[in-house]
């Protein structure tokens, strides 16, 4: 079944089609909210909760053709206040995150170690962004409207952040 009409059936409350959007996005989703929040358990929360307040909002949905970034938003807000909800934490988030990464086969897992430590090490605008771009698929007008930047703002901060990371690991362009 098409996007579109997968969403025009959901909004009228099919929970059927709305799990079927979710299974098309439920890995990209939670790729997402782990590199943003470090930890499997927040990620995996923080996903369900999207879902739930999606599945409540759906109707409100104007553009069945946004339905991906629409979930993207809800997410992306939902991992920012979570990340602010760390600082209020004692101690350190769980090391978990430390030990596994996406497999990568071309990549050492001490290669794939650098990169989580420099992805960390970016603010978290400029994580959203690659995050936007890598897991989503984002192109940079998508990202600039989902972040509510201008899209030139959004080319620098992703060059720049790349940049940053590539410095770090002594990666040659």
């Amino acid at each position: 079944m098409e996007l579109e009409t997968l969403v025009c059936a959901a909004k009228k409350h099919d929970a059927a089609a709305f799990a079927k959007l979710y299974e098309q996005i439920y890995r990209e989703l939670y790729q997402f909210a782990y590199y943003m929040l470090r930890h499997p358990e927040d990620a995996k929360d923080v996903v369900s909760e999207t879902v739930t307040d999606a599945w409540e909002t759906i109707e409100k949905l104007e553009k069945e053709t946004s339905f991906r970034a629409w979930m993207f938003s809800i997410l992306s807000n939902k991992c920012r206040r979570k990340r602010k909800d760390y600082l209020s934490r004692p101690g350190e988030l769980s090391d978990e995150l430390q030990n596994s990464l996406p497999a990568e086969e071309h990549l050492s897992g001490e290669e794939r170690l650098q990169i989580r430590e420099e992805y960390v090490r970016l603010d978290e605008t400029d994580q959203q962004i690659i995050g936007l771009h890598v897991f989503g698929g984002y192109k940079t007008r998508e990202i600039a409207s989902l972040l509510h930047m201008n899209e030139n703002t959004v080319r620098s901060r992703e060059h720049r952040a790349l940049k940053k990371m590539r410095d770090a690991l002594n990666v040659n362009d």
